[in-house]
């Protein structure tokens, strides 16, 4: 499904990848990276806010949308790899340098790109996620049973892939239903639901690489004590209380120039109250 008010193309990437990348707006770029289980319609409010006085780039990310879903082999889809197509589309659209904002899987794309390519990503926005390693840490005890999507899609190829293979509109639907403080109109949860039934296998892939190569990547910078340089704003609902943790510490580990927010939305804030995340862009792009 197109949105009529963006442009799209085909843009290539390393491996020969192709990612679908919808375009609006004129002015200083900001990418938009979208969530699971969701595509680049995701930002499809905010995009319009912001294409007033911006360039809006948002792709699928690869393995989702209509974007290519390569094979996996073990590093396809890694963040490093996927940050590395981050730049590339801004690249192919004549942008060296552009604020970044993600949103849950493209949050950790966002946070690696800018972990990566440091001298590209001006300003960083993340939508309710934690870092990869700091995920990881907190989900424990009977209230991690929340992720078990996570630990699901961990497992080695096959079993994973079988089970929501088998019936990927409750497994999509469950998350679109559960997660959101508003339900979506029948026509957006209709072509989410499609396009993820479309994309199991690289869904999962994309999943099992949090579990494994970009646990690898994230300790390596850690240990580095590598931090984000460039303004950061992260807005999460209050799942620390839950939890157990304190979301704004485990942030301030990795950052430098950090506004954290703990917000009264649901997780699909982006749909839920889009005026307030175009606020909260245009904010971060002034520091």
């Amino acid at each position: 499904m197109n949105h009529t008010a963006f442009d799209y193309q085909r843009v290539q990437v390393s491996g020969n990848v192709e990612l679908n990348v919808a375009t609006t707006g004129s002015g200083t770029p900001v990418v938009l990276l979208h969530g699971f289980p969701q595509t680049h319609l995701m930002w499809r409010h905010v995009a319009a806010d912001l294409a007033a006085d911006h360039t809006v780039i948002m792709p699928d990310l690869r393995g989702y949308g209509d974007s290519d879903k390569p094979q996996d082999t073990g590093e396809t889809y890694a963040k490093r790899t996927m940050a590395q197509d981050v730049v590339d589309v801004a690249k192919a659209l004549g942008h060296d340098r552009f604020a970044l904002a993600g949103h849950d899987r493209g949050a950790l794309v966002a946070f690696r790109t800018a972990l990566d390519h440091a001298d590209h990503v001006t300003h960083l926005a993340s939508l309710d996620v934690l870092p990869t390693l700091d995920m990881w840490d907190v989900m424990r005890g009977t209230s991690a049973a929340v992720g078990f999507h996570l630990f699901l899609m961990a497992q080695p190829p096959g079993l994973p892939e079988q089970l929501i293979g088998a019936s990927p509109d409750a497994f999509f639907g469950h998350f679109l239903d559960a997660w959101g403080a508003t339900p979506f109109s029948d026509e957006i949860k209709a072509e989410y639901l499609r396009a993820s039934r479309e994309a199991v296998t690289s869904i999962v892939a994309d999943y099992r690489a949090s579990a494994t190569i970009d646990v690898e990547h994230d300790t390596a910078d850690r240990n580095a004590g590598n931090r984000l340089t460039m303004p950061v704003t992260v807005l999460q609902q209050d799942w620390g209380a839950a939890l157990g943790f304190d979301a704004k510490q485990l942030w301030d580990a990795w950052t430098r120039d950090l506004d954290h927010r703990t917000v009264p939305y649901g997780h699909f804030m982006a749909e839920e109250v889009p005026q307030e995340i175009a606020q909260m862009i245009r904010d971060l792009l002034k520091r």
